[in-house]
């Protein structure tokens, strides 16, 4: 049996991935969730949030925060954060499980609000985020280059700013587009690439 489950953990190892996944954390990742079409807009918001918190450091730094992150901002519920005040936001500039960046965390609370206010006028903010890619993940086409930001990427971005989001600048929003979904940039021989088009 042992050798059975050896066998099958080798062979999850052995397959070929975007070539950031390296460390077990960030494979774990994505293989499960990255670049998976998401409408949830819970799990939208907490993707913002994070992709915001990641501003000058790595993935991988927050992907190991996250947990954290989900405790210290009740568990990303965008009406929740949307009332942090003074208090809170002191809390959780001593709270070393998180990125402890004022900004950052202010950054958090200013775009509840804003995510809430996009939910009243839209229904949900999915359906605001989507209408972005025309409801439709955008796929990589082989032999093209991963860009840090996207004519779509530079007009979500526009977007969002104009509404008060901050932390939102094209190159962070093409980063959420890609782990929300609304884009396909797994590398074309990546196993995850055919997936998650499905």
């Amino acid at each position: 049996m042992a050798v059975v489950i050896n066998q099958s953990v080798k062979r999850m190892k052995d397959r070929h991935r975007c070539h950031w996944a390296k460390t077990d954390l960030a494979i774990a990742y994505h293989d499960s969730e990255w670049g998976v079409p998401l409408h949830d807009d819970r799990g939208l918001f907490e993707f913002l949030i994070l992709e915001g918190a990641q501003a000058g450091l790595s993935w991988e730094t927050i992907l190991r925060k996250r947990e954290n992150y989900r405790r210290a901002f009740d568990n990303f519920d965008p009406k929740r954060v949307a009332k942090y005040d003074e208090r809170k936001v002191a809390k959780l500039l001593n709270d070393a499980g998180i990125i402890r960046n004022r900004l950052k965390i202010n950054s958090a609370v200013q775009n509840a609000r804003a995510f809430l206010a996009i939910q009243e006028e839209f229904g949900s903010f999915d359906k605001y985020v989507w209408q972005f890619v025309n409801g439709k993940p955008l796929r990589r086409k082989r032999d093209t280059p991963v860009l840090p930001h996207t004519p779509d990427s530079d007009a979500l971005s526009r977007d969002l700013l104009k509404r008060g989001f901050k932390f939102v600048g094209s190159t962070i929003c093409y980063s959420f587009m890609q782990a929300v979904g609304m884009v396909n940039d797994h590398e074309p021989t990546c196993f995850r690439y055919r997936e998650v088009a499905q």
